[in-house]
């Protein structure tokens, strides 16, 4: 089945709910999808960080993805003014860094809540609407690293492939009721709060990694902010490169066409995306993952038998 998305209220463009706006991704994805006709739903856990959006005509709501009660309350304001939501963009987000060693499991489970779990529940949410209305579009931002892993973004890139997983098996599971699912897949963006925040859970644990934990804030901050040259960074995309191909994946929804399940975004997405497919993991590891990323570098492991 092939449906369209839910119908537009009076004078309103497709219902679009945007998670995770106050800065980056979401946030343009508000804007460009305002430009083009939406009726547009911004939302982030404090509202106040939304007001330039709602001073451009743009609906802004209050929205926590690890709360219930306010997911359940947001999904029930656009559906209230529009029947169903027309396209859920599934878009905040933040990254966890540090080794896995040394990791606070309360900050595990919190980033998962945050980047997997509420991506789940505002699904859910919207899902009985849009399947009675026909069809919708549930546009989820995973990253390349959904596809890959690196040293000091374990949990981080681990939420990245659940999205990926979670996106693959909702797909199939919802597409004869006309609800499309895709995944869109950016390489590294600029944007000074993401990479703040990764440099900023950098913290100090233990001295094991400290020579890493340096090196990995100097090397990442580069990459978000661009205040050095590296190769990823030189590849770094900008926020409303992603926040296009949402666009366009939104107005392929809008019309009834099927998009494709996956669309990376940037030239690094593309190139390392084919690197993996190809290569064999010590081959991968090797050409890619230790000569583009800091490793953590410790003593030779000794011959077995070497007792010296």
């Amino acid at each position: 089945m092939t449906g369209r998305s839910p119908a537009p209220g009076p004078g309103a463009g497709l219902p679009v709910l945007i998670t995770g706006c106050s800065s980056g991704i979401g946030r343009a994805c508000a804007l460009r999808l305002h430009r083009a006709g939406h009726a547009v739903y911004a939302t982030a856990r404090r509202p106040e960080t939304l007001d330039e959006l709602a001073a451009l005509g743009i609906h802004t709501l209050a929205l926590d993805v690890t709360d219930e009660e306010s997911m359940a309350t947001a999904v029930a304001k656009v559906e209230a003014a529009h029947g169903a939501v027309g396209a859920l963009v599934n878009s905040a987000g933040y990254a966890m860094s540090g080794c896995i060693e040394e990791a606070s499991m309360a900050e595990v489970r919190e980033q998962f809540e945050t980047n997997v779990y509420g991506l789940v529940r505002l699904s859910q949410l919207v899902l009985p609407a849009m399947r009675a209305h026909g069809g919708g579009t549930i546009v989820n931002i995973s990253s390349i690293f959904g596809r890959y892993a690196v040293p000091g973004s374990g949990f981080y890139n681990a939420t990245k492939h659940a999205v990926e997983a979670l996106s693959d098996s909702l797909r199939n599971e919802v597409a004869d009721f006309g609800v499309r699912v895709v995944l869109v897949e950016p390489g590294p963006v600029r944007t000074t709060r993401f990479g703040a925040t990764y440099v900023a859970n950098l913290r100090p644990v233990s001295r094991t990694y400290e020579t890493f934990r340096r090196e990995s804030a100097e090397y990442f901050e580069a990459i978000y902010t661009g205040s050095r040259r590296t190769l990823a960074g030189t590849f770094a995309i900008q926020s409303d490169d992603v926040a296009r191909r949402v666009a366009k994946v939104v107005a392929k929804g809008a019309r009834g066409s099927r998009p494709r399940a996956r669309y990376p975004v940037g030239l690094l997405a593309h190139s390392t995306i084919a690197l993996r497919r190809l290569a064999p993991d010590a081959l991968f590891d090797h050409l890619f993952v230790r000569r583009l990323f800091p490793v953590p570098r410790g003593p030779r492991p000794r011959k077995q038998g070497d007792h010296r």
